[in-house]
C-alpha cells in the first residue's frame, strides 16, 4: 500500500476515533433530551466531556459559582482555527470596540446564546446540550460552515441555584408518568419558585446593576467580550406560542437602524423554519426594548443584536401540560424550539459576517467621535455629605466599563435634575464628569438621561432609572463638553493617628459604610451612641445621625480602640478623634439628644403570601450589604413564635393573612405598643391600612374607582390601553423629607422616590409622623397616567407612627428596589437602626 494512502487512512481513523469518543447528550444522559429534566452538574458534566473530546472545537472557562457553590462557565465552540487563536480574536474584538486596535476584515462573528437566567424555565439549558451536539457534529456541514465565520459562546445555565431548585422539586413530585393535567401538582411550584436565585433576585432585570454574584461575573466576563449577538432564551405561558425578534415598541431611541433591521433578519430567517414545521410563533408584541437592565436591551446597549427568545412552558410546564388549545406541549417540544432559533440564529450571523462586523465597527467609532444623544457630559456634584453615593456609584460606573474622571474648575451650563431646568453651575475638582464621547456612549445616555422618551405607553417594566435619582445625588446633563482629569481627589478613607486612648471618635451616618460599620462594632460588643441633633466640634460640623463611640460605656475593654480602628479601615470609613464631650454647638455628648443604640435583632417575615423579590431585597441587604444578622421566618407560622426575642419585625411586600386573624393582628399590635418595631413596605402597608391603627388609604373624589362612568363604554381592542391613565408602570417624584426624624437622618429635605402602584395614604394624625410626603409635584422622569397624576398628590409616602412603647414603618414604596435604589438604602438603615432607639 502507498504510504501516502495509509497515512491519510491513518488521519480519517484517527478523526474518526476522536468523533465516537464526543457522546450525544442521550448516550451522555441515558435518557432522551426533553424526556427528564437534567439536574444543572449533569449539564455541566457534558459540556465537560465534550471540551475534552473535541479540544479543537470547544473550550470551557469557568467565570465565578453561584451563592450556592455551583460553577458558572461558558463554552466556546468554532472551527479549529478560530479555537487557536480565541484571544487574539477577543483581543480585536475590543479593538472594534474602541479598546485598542481591531479591524473587521474577516473577523469572525461573536454569537453569544444566554440559556436559564430564569431557573423554572428549564427547556433553554436542554436545548443548551442539543445546540452543543449539533455544532461539535462534524457530519453537520451545514454548522461547520457557519462556524468559519462564528465564535458561539454558549452559557448553559445563568441561573443554577433556581434551576436546581425547580427541577429538584419538579423531580421528587412527578409520578411514573407526567401527568399533562394542570390541575396535578407537578403543575404548580411552591413558594419561593425557581424563577429567582439564591437571593431571591430576578437575575434578568439585574445585567446594569450587578446586585448579584451571578449578574456581576457574567457581566465582567461579557465585558471582555463584547459580542455582535446576544441572544437571551426565555419561557412564557404555557398557551402562548414562540415568540422572537423583532420586539415590541417603545425602542429606546438609541437603537441604531441597523440594530433594529437586523432584528428582522433573524426573524424572517426564525420564521422560515417555523413555517416550514408548523409551529406557531409571534412577533412584535409584548416584549419592548426600553428598560436597561435585561439580557437583550443591555447587549444593545452596548452595541450588540440583543434578542429575547420565549417558549411556552414556564413552570406550570412540566414534562407534558394540557394546553387551551387541546395539544399536550412536551419539554421536548419546547427545547427543540428552541434549538431551532439558537441555530437559526448562528446560521443568520455566519452568512453576514461581514456587514455584522462592519456596523459593529462603525457603532463604537460613532461613540467616541459624536457620541449618543444632545447631552455631551453628565456633571455629578461631589459635595463632602454625598460622599459615601458617589463611591457607590463609582462602582456600579466601573462595573459597567464606564469612564468618568473629575472637573478641573471652572463654571458649566445644564439641565439641573432637581429643579428641571438649564442653569449655569460652578464646578469643582470633587465633581465627578462623565462624557458621552466614549464607547459606552448609548449605555451612558441610557443611565444618565434625565427623562427617556417613551413613544409607546404600554411598556414591560419601569420607565425611569436615571441614575442621579437612583443615587440621590445633585447633577446637570450639559450639551457641552466639559473638560476632565482621570485622577479623583484624595478621599480619607483611613482613620487618622490619634492618641492611643482618645476620649472618642465621631462616625459620620452618610451611607452604607458607616451603616455597615455600626453593625459590625454592634455585633463585636462595642457600645455606640448617635446624635439626635447637628453639632459642631473642633470647627467640624456633623449632621443628625452621627454616631459616636466613647470610653464611656465600654468600661473594661483594653482592645477598644484597636478593635474600632481595625473594622472601620476595613469598612473604609473614616474615624473623627474627639478630646473632649464638650461641643460648640448642638447637644454636648451627655445630652438627652445623644441617644445609645441598641443592637436589633431582626426578623424578616417570608413564605407563603410574601413576595420572593421583595423578601430577597431584604435578605440580600443585611447578609450581603450590611454584614448583619436577619432571621428568616414563615409566614405560616406567625402564630407559633415567640416574638419576644426579636425587637424589630419586618414585613415586605406581601399579602399576610394573619393580618385578617383578629387574634394575631392584636398580638402583633401588642408586641409594637411593648416596644417592638414593625417595618412595613408597599402592600403590607395596604394590609396594616386596613386595621384600625390608624393609617388609612385616601378615597378618591368620587368615592369609587376613580373612573368616571363614561369609562364603561369602552372597545375591547383597547382594554390594556384603557388602563394606561390610571398607573404608573415606574416613575420618580421628588419628595419632602422631615430629616430632622431619625428615619430621615443623613438626607437633605427631599428623596426621589419610585412609584410603582395607585395607593395614595392619608396623612398619619395622633401619634404619626410624616416623614415623607408627596405635595403637587409631577414626576421628574418617567410615564404617570393622566388620571392618576390628579390623585397623586398631598399623600403619604414614608412615616412612622407610634403606638404604645413601639413604632410602626411605613414605606409605601420600595426603597430596595431591586437593591440597585441605592439611595433608599441608608434610609432602610435608619428605620432598622435609628428609629425608636
Amino acid at each position: 500500500m502507498h504510504i501516502r494512502f495509509r497515512l491519510l487512512l491513518l488521519v480519517l481513523g484517527f478523526a474518526g476515533t476522536a468523533a465516537a469518543q464526543v457522546p450525544s447528550p442521550e448516550q451522555f444522559l441515558g435518557y432522551r433530551v426533553g424526556t427528564r429534566y437534567t439536574p444543572h452538574h449533569r449539564i455541566v458534566a457534558y459540556f465537560q466531556q465534550v471540551a475534552a473530546a473535541l479540544p479543537s472545537m470547544v473550550k470551557l472557562e469557568p467565570y465565578g459559582q453561584t451563592n450556592e457553590g455551583r460553577p458558572l462557565m461558558v463554552a466556546y465552540v468554532s472551527a479549529p482555527e478560530n479555537i487557536a487563536r480565541l484571544e487574539a480574536i477577543r483581543a480585536n474584538n475590543l479593538g472594534l470596540a474602541q479598546q485598542g486596535s481591531g479591524s473587521a476584515a474577516n473577523a469572525p462573528v461573536i454569537v453569544w446564546l444566554s440559556y436559564n437566567v430564569h431557573g423554572n424555565e428549564p427547556s433553554s439549558s436542554e436545548a443548551a446540550l442539543l445546540t452543543l451536539q449539533a455544532l461539535t457534529d462534524r457530519n453537520n456541514t451545514s454548522a461547520q460552515q457557519w462556524l468559519k465565520n462564528t465564535v458561539v459562546v454558549i452559557d448553559p445555565c445563568l441561573n443554577p441555584d433556581g434551576r436546581d431548585r425547580y427541577v429538584n422539586w419538579f423531580n421528587s413530585v412527578v409520578g411514573k408518568d407526567a401527568n399533562a393535567t394542570l390541575a396535578a401538582r407537578e403543575h404548580s411550584e411552591p413558594w419561593p419558585g425557581g424563577r429567582v436565585n439564591h437571593y431571591y433576585f430576578d437575575l434578568n432585570r439585574d445585567w446594569a446593576w450587578q446586585t448579584q454574584a451571578e449578574s456581576q461575573a457574567r457581566v465582567s466576563l461579557y465585558q471582555r467580550w463584547l459580542p455582535q449577538i446576544h441572544v437571551d432564551f426565555h419561557e412564557q405561558g404555557i398557551n402562548n406560542p414562540y415568540y422572537f425578534a423583532p420586539a415590541a415598541q417603545p425602542y429606546h431611541e438609541v437603537i441604531t437602524p441597523f440594530q433594529r433591521s437586523f432584528q428582522e433578519t433573524i426573524g424572517k430567517n426564525h420564521a422560515r423554519y417555523f413555517d416550514a414545521r408548523g409551529w406557531l410563533y409571534f412577533t412584535r408584541e409584548v416584549f419592548d426594548l426600553f428598560y436597561p437592565s435585561y439580557g437583550d436591551t443591555y447587549p444593545l446597549y452596548n452595541g450588540s443584536i440583543g434578542m429575547t427568545y420565549e417558549q411556552a412552558g414556564g413552570p406550570q410546564g412540566g414534562l407534558a401540560a394540557a394546553t387551551s388549545s387541546g395539544d399536550t406541549l412536551t419539554l421536548a417540544d419546547r427545547a427543540l424550539h428552541h434549538h431551532t432559533t439558537g441555530m437559526s440564529t448562528i446560521e443568520v450571523a455566519a452568512q453576514n459576517a461581514s456587514r455584522i462586523m462592519t456596523e459593529y465597527g462603525n457603532y463604537y467609532r460613532t461613540a467616541v467621535t459624536s457620541g449618543h444623544g444632545a447631552y455631551k457630559s453628565y456633571v455629578v456634584r461631589g459635595y463632602p455629605g454625598d460622599a459615601g453615593r458617589l463611591e457607590a456609584l463609582k462602582t456600579l460606573l466601573d462595573k459597567n466599563g464606564i469612564r468618568y474622571g473629575f472637573a478641573r474648575g471652572g463654571s458649566g451650563r445644564g439641565y439641573n435634575y432637581d429643579s428641571r431646568r438649564e442653569e449655569t453651575f460652578t464646578l469643582s475638582a470633587n465633581d465627578l464628569v462623565v462624557s458621552s464621547l466614549q464607547p459606552k456612549s448609548a449605555l451612558v445616555r441610557v443611565l444618565f438621561e434625565p427623562d427617556p422618551k417613551l413613544v409607546d405607553s404600554a411598556t414591560y417594566d419601569i420607565t425611569a432609572w436615571s441614575l442621579p435619582y437612583v443615587y440621590g445625588l445633585r447633577a446637570y446633563a450639559s450639551r457641552d463638553r466639559i473638560d476632565a482629569t482621570e485622577s479623583a481627589p484624595a478621599r480619607r478613607t483611613a482613620s487618622p493617628a490619634a492618641a492611643a486612648d482618645p476620649y472618642g471618635y465621631v462616625i459620620r451616618w452618610d451611607g452604607m459604610s458607616s451603616v455597615r460599620l455600626a453593625g459590625q462594632l454592634m455585633r463585636a460588643g462595642v457600645r455606640i451612641r448617635f446624635s439626635e441633633r447637628t453639632f459642631e466640634l473642633g470647627g467640624e460640623r456633623f449632621e443628625r445621625g452621627s454616631l459616636i463611640v466613647l470610653r464611656n460605656g465600654n468600661a473594661g475593654r483594653s482592645d477598644l480602640w484597636n478593635t474600632v480602628r481595625r473594622l472601620a479601615d476595613s469598612a473604609r470609613v473614616a474615624l473623627v478623634p474627639v478630646t473632649t464631650g464638650l461641643v460648640e454647638s448642638g447637644g454636648d455628648f451627655g445630652s438627652t439628644s445623644v441617644r445609645p443604640l441598641t443592637a436589633p435583632k431582626v426578623a424578616l417575615i417570608s413564605g407563603e403570601g410574601t413576595s420572593a423579590n421583595a423578601v430577597g431585597e431584604v435578605w440580600h441587604y443585611f447578609e450581603e450589604q450590611l454584614q448583619y444578622p436577619v432571621t428568616l421566618v414563615n409566614s405560616t407560622a406567625f402564630g407559633n413564635v415567640d416574638w419576644s426575642q426579636f425587637n424589630v419585625i419586618i414585613m415586605p411586600n406581601g399579602n399576610y393573612r394573619f393580618l385578617n386573624d383578629k387574634t394575631q393582628a392584636e398580638a402583633l399590635r401588642s408586641w409594637v405598643s411593648k416596644g417592638g418595631r414593625l417595618i412595613a413596605l408597599e402592600n403590607a402597608v395596604a394590609g396594616l391600612a386596613g386595621l384600625d391603627w390608624g393609617l388609612r388609604l385616601k378615597k378618591t373624589e368620587d368615592g369609587g374607582d376613580g373612573k368616571p362612568n363614561a369609562s364603561l363604554l369602552r372597545r375591547y381592542e383597547n382594554r390594556e390601553r384603557d388602563e394606561l391613565p390610571h398607573v404608573t408602570p415606574g416613575s420618580i417624584y421628588r419628595i419632602e423629607l422631615d430629616n430632622s426624624h431619625p428615619l430621615a437622618f443623613g438626607y437633605p429635605g427631599y428623596y426621589y422616590t419610585l412609584k410603582q402602584d395607585d395607593r395614595n395614604y392619608e396623612f398619619l394624625r395622633e401619634g404619626g409622623w410624616n416623614v415623607g410626603v408627596l405635595r403637587k409635584e409631577r414626576p421628574l422622569a418617567g410615564f404617570v397616567g393622566a388620571r392618576l397624576q390628579e390623585r397623586l398628590q398631598d399623600a403619604l409616602v414614608f412615616g412612622v407612627q407610634d403606638i404604645g412603647r413601639g413604632n410602626v414603618v411605613y414605606f409605601t414604596d420600595d426603597v430596595l428596589f431591586r437593591n440597585f435604589w441605592e439611595n433608599g438604602k441608608l434610609l432602610f438603615a435608619n428605620a432598622v437602626f435609628l428609629v425608636g432607639q
